[in-house]
């Protein structure tokens, strides 16, 4: 007869993980952590596989500037929708006006949470001043700075219209061509976004 064969003992029948492949595995968590990162980052910094598309259709501030660097010095905590004009008030710049009223209209259950501002640099037509007197109540008017109108926006003068956040910061810029439907979607998206103001 021949000699029988013990059967393998519970440790021989599982082969016992090696350093390798432990050191792998912390390899690929640490990749799976820390890989995300250094991906958004590079995206960010050289700037590739941007999406091209955007929610919104103003011009986006992002670069910390205030109202004060337009070049007007006003307190509202609220959003605010507001026109810059650094020469007279003429057409362009009485559209948007007209426009900011009607947004903040517009918001209606939430139009409590921004107002509509004007600020220029030349003293409005006495016509002009009395209308926005009879018709335009709850409009705010600043003195603009075109000084630092000019520094900040590169000497534009042409009327623009910004949303301005409770803080202060500039968020948006709008062109006098704005759609008033595009620029009423921007300031819903952005109040329905912040727990501010």
């Amino acid at each position: 007869m021949g000699s029988v064969m013990n059967p393998p003992s519970m440790s021989e029948a599982k082969p016992v993980p090696s350093r390798r492949r432990g050191r792998i595995q912390l390899l690929l968590i640490v990749l799976g952590v820390v890989g995300p990162m250094l991906l958004a980052t590079g995206m960010y910094k050289l700037q590739f596989w941007v999406p091209e598309g955007r929610s919104y259709h103003g011009e986006l501030i992002g670069n910390g500037q205030t109202r004060a660097d337009l070049g007007v010095q006003a307190d509202e905590q609220r959003w605010q929708i507001l026109v810059t004009a650094p020469k007279d008030c003429a057409v362009d710049c009485q559209q948007l006006v007209y426009l900011a009223r009607q947004i903040q209209i517009s918001l209606g259950r939430e139009a409590g949470r921004a107002s509509h501002a004007l600020a220029a640099a030349q003293p409005l037509s006495a016509d002009y001043a009395a209308k926005l007197d009879r018709e335009y109540p709850q409009l705010q008017r600043y003195p603009l700075d075109a000084g630092v109108f000019a520094r900040t926006t590169g000497d534009k003068a042409v009327p623009q219209l910004w949303i301005v956040d409770p803080h202060g910061n500039l968020v948006l810029r709008y062109e006098p061509n704005v759609k008033g439907k595009d620029l009423l979607n921007d300031l819903r998206h952005l109040l329905k976004l912040s727990n501010i103001g």
